[in-house]
């Protein structure tokens, strides 16, 4: 496998819905022992394929097949029942696929709902030795980590108490903090932290990130909020109806998973324009990017949007000034901005020679949706007044996984405002 932590073949799985077992243990066991060896079920009805996909059949994964490098963050997106959970499941070993096979190189550490692999009788610091035995690990190692996971999960005062007290919260710190210390290869982590509070998210995924560019750990992150994805993951993974649509690059796997109706395929973060050296000043180029200075059209609503624009003025003009407009999928104007308006009048008989030009658009005012971008530069003394018109020249995409409404928000603004009783 080499450098290969995972690969994963033509893996299936398939529930039997409304059906538990054959009625006793005897054929329950003949059931296993046929389908282990690749023959029949012997109690399947006569002439029937227990493939065959009816009304009492339901593939969760259907055919997958892909590979993680040693040290890659997987981020695994998809609508709910997209078959996520159910492969990590598999990678976790608690259950069997029907069909496929996976090879895993190295231990794996799990962590896929609030409390597994916890007893509630015991205390903490307890349990986080229950947890180094369940991955083969020695006592004596487990101690030697001991101070550093209780410090890393913030809940030192209740270390010595049972946690079936525990809130939740609690409870996925001391989990994450265990998975994250011990000794293995591969850390799994579904959508479990999203119980966390905010700074113990950044916390945690902070650590996954350097578990993976400073020890070489293989992790595979589960979560429907793509800032999270976007900050630990350096490749996507995309699920819908138990297969694969998407295996590779990040922003394009948000892309499609996002935008797939909104964003076309020729929507770039990056425009290029021709060189009309007629006009004395021009924008010949511009590039959209997040905070991480990473490019993309694709944001989440608490991220701030920034637009640069590369000009080059090839004569003084007097009086000229920038405009910029954004505008929704209905085409009604979200933002309007004047250049004049702040202020600082910059672009009044700019001399011969090139700039670049910074637009900042705050988080959390866009709600979700498709919107175009128009920037026109003008001048009163100029004839026509248009020096450089690029309208509906680029498109962003803003969706919202954090707030409760979510994308259902119907609204041209998504301001959150602070609730205050006097």
């Amino acid at each position: 496998m080499s450098n290969i932590a995972v690969k994963v073949e033509h893996l299936s799985k398939m529930y039997r819905l409304g059906v538990i077992n054959n009625g006793t243990l005897f054929r329950d066991i003949q059931t296993w022992i046929a389908l282990k060896r690749g023959k029949e079920d012997p109690h399947s009805k006569i002439d029937s394929n227990r493939y065959n996909g009816d009304k009492d059949h339901f593939w969760a994964l259907k055919d997958i097949s892909f590979d993680v490098k040693q040290g890659d963050r997987l981020g695994i997106i998809g609508k709910n029942g997209a078959g996520k959970s159910t492969l990590l499941k598999i990678l976790s070993r608690i259950t069997t696929p029907t069909e496929g096979s996976i090879k895993i190189k190295g231990k794996v550490a799990s962590l896929l709902e609030v409390g597994t692999g916890f007893h509630g009788e015991l205390t903490g610091r307890e349990n986080i030795f229950l947890n180094g035995a369940i991955l083969g690990m020695k006592k004596r190692r487990i101690a030697q980590k001991l101070d550093s996971i209780i410090d890393f999960s913030g809940i030192e005062h209740h270390i010595d108490t049972p946690v079936k007290r525990y809130s939740n919260g609690m409870y996925v710190r001391l989990a994450f903090a265990v998975a994250a210390h011990l000794d293995s290869d591969i850390l799994i982590a579904d959508e479990v932290l999203a119980v966390g509070d905010a700074e113990f998210q950044d916390k945690a995924l902070g650590k996954m990130q350097d578990l993976s560019t400073g020890e070489g750990r293989t992790v595979f992150f589960v979560s429907h909020n793509m800032l999270s994805v976007r900050k630990l993951c350096n490749i996507g993974l995309l699920f819908d109806k138990g297969s694969i649509t998407y295996n590779g690059n990040l922003n394009d796997c948000i892309n499609k998973y996002i935008g797939k109706a909104e964003v076309k395929i020729n929507d770039v973060p990056v425009k290029i324009f021709n060189i009309d050296c007629s006009k004395p000043f021009q924008v010949e180029k511009i590039e959209i990017l997040n905070k991480a200075k990473e490019q993309t059209i694709v944001f989440e609503r608490t991220e701030e949007i920034i637009i640069l624009l590369y000009c080059t003025s090839y004569a003084p003009i007097p009086n000229m000034y920038g405009y910029f407009c954004l505008k929704n999928n209905n085409g009604l104007p979200i933002i309007i901005c004047d250049s004049r308006e702040d202020g600082n009048d910059i672009f009044n008989s700019m001399s011969n020679k090139n700039y670049l030009i910074s637009l900042t658009i705050p988080s959390c005012i866009l709600a979700s949706g498709t919107y175009t971008i128009d920037v026109v530069f003008g001048s009163g003394n100029y004839k026509d007044f248009y020096i450089d018109n690029h309208e509906a020249c680029m498109k962003i995409n803003i969706f919202d996984s954090i707030s409760i409404r979510s994308n259902e928000r119907n609204a041209l603004t998504s301001v959150i405002l602070n609730w205050e009783i006097n």
